[in-house]
Order: structure tokens, then sequence, then C-alpha cells
């Protein structure tokens, strides 16, 4: 036989066990994930109440994902109704709205709070963070920007295990609402990102990077959300 042949053959066959580790190695670290806090999430309101009766939340954190035209995107407008229903119940006394505010053309958190304020949350209980560019990120300005040690997380629960996951290695105690309403074509592209997602994050928590977003002054999540309007 060939020796190129060969060689050829030993490298395509190592190139495919490779791939193959990786992508175990990719599934078990999402298993791991999911499972390290998969008590934590909750689609039930009544056994959510029932099951967290004993604690006391200092917010409910809402991660944006995206507005259209001024208004919030379908999968953003289920995390807010879900942030309605909780903020009514009085899980929490505030709502903390965490998104990208990158640039002035592109607002994802002052959208959000004329959202909610529109159906009837008062302004001082509604505080924005302007710089939640990533999960990680948002979770990181929730603890050491707002000093959150106790929160309620709202996002669609293919997402919610990654939040719940950087949030809980970050030292917060999070407890997760699932946003439902509606189903997405895209879920399958969605599901296939955050394993990917879920991979990265599980590395960045290990590494713990220090954020380049939680410089500057500290804001007190029991005072008036009215502080962050900008």
């Amino acid at each position: 036989m060939n020796h190129k042949f060969l060689v050829l053959r030993r490298i395509l066959t190592a190139g495919i066990i490779l791939v193959l580790l990786m992508c175990v190695f990719l599934f078990s670290v999402n298993v791991y994930v999911i499972n390290k806090v998969s008590d934590y999430v909750y689609s039930d309101l009544d056994k959510f109440q029932k099951n967290t009766s004993d604690k006391s939340f200092e917010c409910i954190l809402v991660l944006g994902c995206g507005v259209v035209n001024g208004h919030p995107s379908v999968m953003l407008e289920d995390r807010l109704k879900a942030a309605l229903v909780l903020y009514d119940e009085r899980v929490a006394p505030k709502v903390l709205l965490s998104g990208d505010h990158g640039t002035i053309s592109y607002d994802e958190v002052n959208v959000m709070r004329d959202y909610l304020m529109e159906r009837g949350i008062p302004s001082e209980d509604i505080f924005m963070d302007h710089a939640g560019f990533s999960t990680y990120e948002s979770m990181r300005r929730a603890k050491e920007v707002f000093g959150c040690s106790r929160i309620v997380v709202i996002t669609q629960e293919y997402h919610l295990y990654r939040s719940l996951y950087d949030s809980r290695i970050l030292g917060i105690e999070s407890y997760g609402f699932i946003a439902t309403g509606h189903e997405f074509v895209q879920q399958p592209y969605y599901t296939a990102r955050e394993y990917l997602a879920r991979f990265k994050d599980f590395f960045l928590t290990k590494i713990n990077p220090q954020s380049a977003f939680v410089g500057g002054d500290k804001i007190d999540i029991t005072g008036d959300g009215n502080v962050t309007i900008g």
C-alpha cells in the first residue's frame, strides 16, 4: 500500500477521533451545567412560590435579547410578561433589566423599561444595566455593580441553565423562572448555539476574568431605579 496513503489515512483517523472526543466533551459539559442547576428552574408559579417561600429576593433579573423598531422582540416580550407576573405576585420588590445599550441607536434596556412602566411598574422599581452585553457580564454586574446576592432570573428555558450556572458560580443565590408564550421556528438553531455558549461559559467561570464593565459607581438595588436612567 502506498506510504503517502497510509499517512493520510492515519491523519484522517486521528482527526475523526479528535472530533468525536471534542463532541463527547462538549456534550458532557452541557449535561454537567444543566444538571448542576436544574433544581432551581421553575415554570409553574405556585410551585416556585411554595419552594422559595423562605427566600427574600432582591430583584427579578430580566435578560435582554433584542428589540425591533423600538419594541421588544417576541422572545423578549415573553420575558417581560413573566417579569410582570412575578412583580405583581410580589416575588421581589425590584426589577433589573440587563441588556445591550452599547450605542445610541441600539437600546434594549430603555425599551424594556418603557414596556414595564406602561403596564404599571413604577420607575423607581426598575433598574437598568446598560452594559449587559453577555450572560456572564450580566451576572457579574448584577453582583458587583448592583450588589445582588439572591435573585430570580427570567429567560427562556434553553438559556436559563447557563444563566443560573454563571450566577451561582459567581456567588449569587439565583433561581430561574421560564419565560413561556411562544415556540420559535429558530429554536433548533438557538439550542445548538447554546450548547457552544454553555461550553464557553463553563471555562469562562473557571478563569473568572474580571469584567471590563464593572468599574464606576456601585448602585444599590434596594434604592431608586431612576438613578440608572441614561
